[in-house]
């Protein structure tokens, strides 16, 4: 069981918030969000809000849904109806770029760095909306330019290091190993200072050791940063470790939320995850 489930109050809604978070407005709300394409209906009614500091889990079988959800929170997808809301604005319509910019930021299920680009370049690119420079600055190479240069390659450092990047900060991401380009694609969104993180199953393809690291590790970005994470992911052993609440989708819909101990014993989710016991 989390070591947070404890501290987990059930509000009058349909989330779980941490005790410290109960007088804040929650960083991200999903409300009746759903998506069709053409007569397919991929997620309806999804519902949720997370707190500002809230380590929230989205679990499922595969085809339920998850990434699509995801999709739909980042802008990517335009939801059919229902709204998502950062920070109690409505981002209905708004490019994923904006949505990034308004405190939202992932990695993806399939890794999506640039892999001709070093690992620290590759950090640098999360922090484009906050690099104040000009065109003709960076034409004419004024003070201004090597100034702004010097704050992003120590930023980029610095989020190297707190992922134990720093010893590949020269080395192109295409030659790293699927595990450590992991930890480069979070450091690159975290360099975006996001209000919260998605995580889109950030275990895959990592060993045990990898995975009990990463575990340790989300806990820390949440710890040190004081931001929301939102992750997918299908090594039940590291959500039911790092979550403090847990969404259960099938088929685009929410079956179960709870915490990871109520998760763990919800019959509607056993049910999903290995199917109904037939009677003799």
């Amino acid at each position: 069981m989390s070591d947070y489930s404890k501290k987990i109050l059930r509000v009058p809604s349909y989330s779980l918030l941490r005790e410290q978070d109960a007088d804040k407005q929650p960083v991200l709300v999903a409300n009746n969000l759903g998506i069709d394409f053409g007569g397919l209906t991929a997620v309806d009614s999804f519902n949720v809000a997370i707190g500002p500091t809230e380590i929230s889990g989205l679990i499922g079988p595969n085809g339920a849904g998850k990434t699509t959800i995801f999709n739909l929170l980042t802008g990517v997808y335009q939801p059919t109806r229902g709204a998502v809301l950062i920070k109690g604005i409505d981002t209905k319509g708004m490019h994923p770029s904006k949505v990034t910019r308004m405190g939202i930021a992932r990695t993806f299920q399939n890794i999506r760095l640039f892999t001709d680009m070093t690992a620290k370049d590759n950090v640098k690119v999360g922090m484009h909306k906050d690099i104040h420079c000009s065109f003709f600055s960076s034409l004419l190479r004024l003070p201004s330019y090597y100034k702004s240069e010097r704050a992003a390659d120590e930023k980029a450092m610095e989020l190297l290091e707190f992922m134990g990047l720093a010893d590949v900060a020269d080395v192109k991401a295409g030659s790293l190993p699927y595990g450590v380009q992991r930890r480069l694609e979070i450091a690159r969104a975290l360099a975006t200072n996001p209000a919260i993180l998605l995580l889109d199953e950030p275990a895959a393809g990592m060993n045990p050791s990898e995975t009990a690291e990463l575990t340790a590790q989300i806990r820390r970005i949440r710890d040190t940063f004081q931001i929301a994470i939102f992750l997918i992911e299908h090594d039940m052993n590291l959500v039911m470790n790092v979550c403090e609440a847990i969404a259960v989708v099938n088929y685009g819909k929410i079956i179960a939320k709870g915490t990871p101990e109520e998760i763990k014993n919800d019959p509607a989710v056993i049910e999903a995850y290995l199917g109904k016991k037939e009677e003799s």
